[in-house]
């Protein structure tokens, strides 16, 4: 079964239903999420760069990045948690400064599951559920709708201290969903689960999308970007360096390869391509006396088999035929210059108050402090 979430436009209908109360839409047409020159700095230290990026209504938005990489502080900002240094976010036209109204617009699961183990998962979710303005008949069944939705319906009852890493991540993600938010921000949902539990919470994220959420996803897994991700941005160092569809990514900045061996006369291709090939394309001889020709993705295809037509054309036998296209592996490479595994494993920041004063909220808003120090950093 799959629980419907509501959208933007249906967030008011949607938070009357569950006792909430309204909460504020934006026109239609609205997008999911709207940052413009977002920028947090943690003392001398810049956490989150600049950063202007749109997020439609109902699509899966990665952003992907190593550790340290400002990943956890944009997700804390534009969840209220974390008040920027600069730049503007808006939320189904919500701004983030008005945090009461923002937070009636999303669902948010952070990379440390908030999870009381000595709870069940179905006493977990209906005090959740009683949090978010619920009578106890209405939070039962709501707790039971979304265990369901995560496929937990049979683990209702049992303590949550009993659950593997992927049943209490797809637990945090149930927690999220209980107020129906249109927006979910889900913070390196996978990080540390097994190959096996982090592809039962891919389905669910795919199975959110379907029932109309907006999913806003970190992650330092290409794998996970490349299959969920309808579009996301690279970032480096705080700073978006690149923004796309994963196949508009690698068209723009990978290369496709294609390596050819045969038994002709040594230099055969070289001498027959010499003229054929573009400022971009290089050609050049492996260890094995292969010839490589390495082609830019953005003419991939279609490029590979006019060279590959030609080299034939000229009687030329392959022995040895490979076609190799770029990963987003190779495209994070390209852009960033180093791989994804390798990076701080602590902190975007440098340590130290999150503020001239110490106090990142003020005392009466809606929003809670950071009160973090040095610890909100990734």
């Amino acid at each position: 079964m799959i629980v419907s979430t509501a959208t933007c436009l249906a967030v008011v209908t949607i938070n009357y239903a569950v006792g909430a109360g309204p909460a504020p839409g934006s026109g239609q047409g609205s997008p999911a999420i709207e940052v413009a020159h977002l920028t947090k700095r943690f003392g001398p230290a810049v956490a989150v760069d600049d950063v202007s990026f749109t997020v439609e209504q109902g699509e899966i938005f990665g952003y992907l990045g190593r550790n340290g990489s400002g990943k956890t502080t944009t997700v804390r900002m534009l969840a209220t948690l974390t008040r920027p240094t600069s730049g503007q976010a808006r939320i189904c036209g919500a701004d983030i400064t008005d945090a009461r109204r923002v937070r009636r617009l999303i669902g948010v699961t952070m990379q440390e599951a908030a999870l009381d183990e000595a709870m069940t998962a179905g006493e977990h979710l209906r005090f959740v559920a009683g949090l978010s303005g619920l009578g106890r008949a209405a939070a039962r069944r709501r707790a039971e709708e979304v265990l369901e939705v995560v496929g937990l319906s049979r683990d209702a009852e049992v303590r949550i201290g009993a659950f593997s890493g992927g049943m209490k991540r797809r637990l945090d993600i149930a927690s999220a969903l209980i107020s129906r938010p249109p927006v979910l921000f889900l913070d390196e949902p996978t990080t540390g689960l097994d190959p096996q539990s982090r592809r039962a919470v891919w389905e669910e994220i795919r199975t959110l999308q379907a029932s109309g959420a907006t999913v806003f996803l970190t992650t330092q897994y290409l794998e996970e970007a490349d299959q969920l991700a309808g579009r996301l941005a690279i970032v480096d160092a705080g700073a978006i360096v690149a923004e796309g569809s994963p196949r508009k990514l690698k068209a723009d900045h990978g290369r496709t390869t294609i390596t050819v061996a045969h038994n002709g006369v040594a230099g055969q291709i070289e001498s027959t391509l010499k003229g054929d090939l573009l400022a971009d394309e290089h050609l050049a001889t492996d260890g094995s006396g292969r010839t490589v020709i390495t082609l830019s993705s953005g003419t991939g295809g279609e490029r590979a088999l006019e060279l590959l037509a030609r080299i034939q054309g000229a009687g030329i036998s392959p022995t040895h035929l490979a076609v190799t296209e770029t990963s987003l592996e190779d495209v994070f490479i390209r852009l960033t210059g180093t791989a994804i595994g390798v990076g701080a494993s602590g902190s975007d920041g440098a340590s130290g108050s999150d503020g001239a004063s110490g106090s990142d909220g003020a005392s009466g808003s809606d929003g809670a402090p950071d009160g973090t120090g040095g610890e909100d950093r990734r």
